[in-house]
């Protein structure tokens, strides 16, 4: 190709990325019923938004309100007030930010007044690893960042300093290098309720002896004063609400355990046994499904020992070794965490006099499942049950999270450090109750009259309703990615993928034909998903670019709780691998329920 056919070519490529989107005929066909001589006026808008939004209580105020935002944006309104709207001005609406499918940022609407154990909580793992879970550095950064996001439950691994005066936070028996406790907590301090207003709960795994304990103790008693809950060194007989605890922060750990001391990292033999650093695919490998079989591993020959026998996360503390412990760190646990001896039965035990924590691994958990999915369940209407990745995922990946929320369990614990589909299934459930860190469980993961009555989330149910999804078109690509992003020659061929993660009656992942050729891709397809647990269930939206040479290109995703879906025609923003919303890249899509 000759320099000035280059140039022609990629002039002609500007010209076209630029051109605006046409509206899809279906938006032109709902204006054309709701508008009158190409207007549409306040009166008009209200009845669209209350007919096809389901918006209903839009004043005259609020109608006129949005059309004087529509038409500011497009600069109409500068020489004259334009009470009226057209076409273009009605797809403005449309794909805008205003037409969101989720109610806005920050706006709590669930009952916030039930106790801790009824919410499912956004919950880190390893919090302060900036990478792999074996090589990469601790920080107070990524806690920080945490924090922002609306995560509402911080992992802290505590261990001695190199000279046993000083306490770090680091992945112990790794390569990990270290930071100070102290660092973590004020960026704690600083930054815990910047997302929201909802408690903070600190989990600390404690390798310390006594001495450092109190230290810890100190410290924290310092840093936090009077926002700490503290309620002394009994257990709970229920838990608090997290309205009660607002801008509160709340320690979790087992009972003190003698002083454990680092080992060496792990040598080639441990390290190989671990597997490949996760990157088959640049976007991750698919969800795996909640049916699939339990992965044989050495550490889940036996499920009881290994829950009895486990060091890597709470040990059933007995009165022995707390009598050796600091009692003023004693007394800042407020949710107890430990795994009773006695096996799974014991652990699974609901004390009507006390409430605790208890911590499986997502092996620990998928196993329990097999023999006892109800009585977890049970467990969980009063207690908190903690699910954490297996040590096996290095790469910082993660599980699917619907195995632990169907049976109840509220901290799901997630490496925030990567990315992938499992992630943003994640994001996707706390984008609900306004991003507030805390969702409420559906009513029958609470109540149960009898061991029949107890949620079964593989058990054959009804459908309750269907999911409609209409997938109209997409754009922002032009604004966001470069000319040669994603082929060199010529525009992109776009597809988008649609379904939804959920139980595994409702699990399903559907696909659109391709648009060829185009920054702005127009699809007009629809989909139907039953749904027999839409409570638990989040639609999952993926854009990839066809690659026919190769593996085709990530183009961005997005994943909302069907719950709080908004009716109509809505515009949804698209997120990178990382979940970090892109400038302009959005879908036009409508959901109905039928």
């Amino acid at each position: 190709m000759s320099r000035q056919t280059y140039k022609v070519c990629f002039c002609f490529r500007r010209r076209f990325r630029l051109a605006p989107p046409e509206p899809p005929s279906q938006v032109k066909s709902i204006f054309k019923r709701y508008s009158e001589n190409g207007i549409m006026d306040p009166d008009q808008l209200r009845r669209f938004l209350a007919e096809v939004q389901g918006e209903g209580n839009v004043s005259p105020e609020d109608a006129l309100g949005i059309i004087d935002r529509i038409n500011q944006q497009r600069h109409l309104n500068v020489f004259h007030q334009r009470r009226w709207i057209d076409l273009d001005g009605f797809f403005s609406f449309l794909i805008g930010e205003i037409n969101s499918p989720l109610l806005p940022r920050h706006k709590v609407h669930q009952d916030m007044n039930a106790p801790l154990a009824h919410y499912f909580i956004h919950t880190s793992h390893n919090s302060y690893l900036t990478g792999n879970q074996l090589s990469s550095d601790c920080s107070d950064v990524p806690i920080i960042n945490a924090l922002k996001r609306g995560i509402r439950v911080i992992e802290l691994d505590i261990w001695p300093n190199s000279t046993k005066d000083d306490i770090h936070v680091l992945h112990g028996r790794t390569l990990t290098t270290p930071v100070e406790l102290i660092k973590c907590l004020r960026s704690i301090r600083e930054n815990a309720f910047v997302a929201s207003e909802y408690p903070v709960v600190i989990t600390l795994e404690d390798h310390l002896t006594p001495d450092l304990q109190a230290k810890v103790a100190q410290m924290v008693t310092e840093t936090f004063g009077e926002i700490l809950f503290s309620p002394g060194p009994e257990c709970l007989k229920e838990f608090p609400s997290p309205e009660s605890l607002k801008r509160r922060i709340i320690i979790s750990t087992k009972p003190p355990k003698e002083y454990l001391t680092a080992k060496d990292a792990p040598g080639k033999d441990a390290e190989s046994k671990k597997g490949s650093t996760g990157d088959e695919e640049a976007w991750g490998k698919e969800v795996r499904s909640l049916k699939g079989p339990v992965e044989d591993d050495d550490e889940m020959d036996d499920l009881d020992e290994a829950i009895e026998d486990d060091d890597s996360e709470e040990d059933g503390g007995d009165s022995k070794s707390q009598k050796h412990s600091a009692p003023e760190y004693r007394r800042l646990i407020a949710i107890h965490a430990g795994k009773p001896k006695g096996g799974l039965d014991e652990c699974l035990r609901v004390d009507p006099d006390k409430v605790r924590r208890l911590s499986l691994s997502e092996q620990q958990l998928e196993k329990a499942i097999e023999t006892h999915g109800k009585a977890i369940v049970r467990f969980t209407q009063r207690n908190i049950l903690r699910v954490y990745p297996k040590g096996v995922r290095i790469d910082s990946s993660n599980y699917n999270p619907l195995i632990g929320w169907s049976h109840g369990a509220q901290m799901v614990a997630f490496n925030m450090q990567g990315y992938g589909r499992s992630l943003w299934i994640m994001q996707g459930m706390f984008r609900a109750n306004g991003g507030c860190g805390y969702v409420k469980k559906p009513d029958f993961l609470l109540k149960s009259s009898s061991q029949d009555d107890i949620f079964d989330p593989e058990a054959p149910l009804p459908v309750k309703t269907t999911l409609k999804v209409t997938v109209y078109l997409g754009e922002g690509w032009y604004y966001d990615f470069g000319d040669t992003h994603f082929d060199v020659y010529s525009p992109p061929d776009f597809y988008t993928r649609v379904g939804i993660a959920g139980v595994p009656a409702d699990t399903v992942m559907k696909k659109t034909k391709t648009s060829e050729d185009n920054w702005v891709p127009s699809w007009n397809e629809e989909f139907e998903f039953p749904l027999t647990v839409p409570e638990l269930a989040i639609l999952r939206i993926e854009v990839h670019e066809y690659d026919m040479s190769g593996k085709d290109d990530f183009a961005g995703q997005s994943c909302l709780p069907v719950w709080e879906l908004r009716q109509g025609i809505r515009s949804v923003p698209l997120h990178d691998r990382k979940g970090e919303k892109y400038n302009s890249v959005k879908l036009l899509m409508r959901f109905e329920f039928l």
